[in-house]
């Protein structure tokens, strides 16, 4: 059995009420349960929530949540991983065996069938513990940069002459869907090495909504995207 581990509580400082604020039209959690459905590639998709009324939105989306989440699982230091294992062990407690899990975010309406299904085909062909969503960094992190006294200090000066062309690519975690065999997850391996393999998103799927700056960004980059 595979399924779709959807992390929704129900608090949110920055943005309140984040994962169920309509953006563009309908609740932003809506998107990555109808990808997932849409996608074929899991028995079940699950919500793993605190919240009753995430509970009927995601109910009303064609997802399931078959419990909700213990307080002690909900608050603001919450790891992911937590929320995953909690969810595996739901699931080996009522005697169900889950072979690949995917924790897929709330609020990523970027979020693409094909892309998920590439992190599960590379999760079986390289035979990894993880396959997640990366993309790159739009400048050269090696020219980075910190502000103190009043002025600035590269954190790389050993770069400052080298032109850019000639630096390596760097990239970051997408933040959209994590594979995993339930193992994994369930024996806390590392996520980020060399028993993962990198799903490359381009940067004009990827992006990160913490503020209402971030979520109106969004909004104009999805309206974009649908435009073309």
């Amino acid at each position: 059995m595979n399924i779709a581990i959807i992390p929704a509580r129900g608090g949110s400082k920055r943005i309140p009420r984040k994962n169920i604020k309509h953006f563009l039209g309908k609740p932003i959690i809506a998107y990555s349960i109808e990808v997932a459905i849409k996608s074929g590639l899991f028995d079940r998709v699950i919500v793993s929530t605190d919240d009753v009324e995430i509970v009927q939105i995601a109910q009303i989306y064609g997802a399931e949540a078959p419990f909700l989440r213990p307080k002690a699982l909900s608050d603001d230091f919450t790891g992911t991983n937590d929320v995953v294992r909690h969810t595996l062990n739901w699931f080996l407690d009522q005697g169900i065996a889950v072979k690949y899990a995917c924790c897929i975010y709330a609020t990523v309406p970027f979020l693409q069938v094909q892309y998920l299904q590439e992190g599960l085909e590379q999760l079986k062909c390289h035979n990894k513990s993880f396959a997640f969503s990366v993309t790159s960094f739009p400048s050269p992190v090696q020219r980075a940069m910190k502000i103190e006294q009043g002025g600035v200090t590269m954190f790389y000066p050993e770069y400052l002459d080298t032109r850019s062309q000639d630096l390596e690519e760097a990239y970051h975690d997408a933040g959209q869907f994590y594979w995993g065999k339930s193992e994994t997850f369930l024996n806390h391996e590392n996520l980020f090495s060399q028993c993962a393999y990198p799903v490359v998103l381009p940067r004009e799927l990827v992006q990160d909504i913490d503020t209402m700056e971030d979520w109106n960004k969004a909004e104009l980059m999805y309206k974009i995207l649908q435009h073309k």
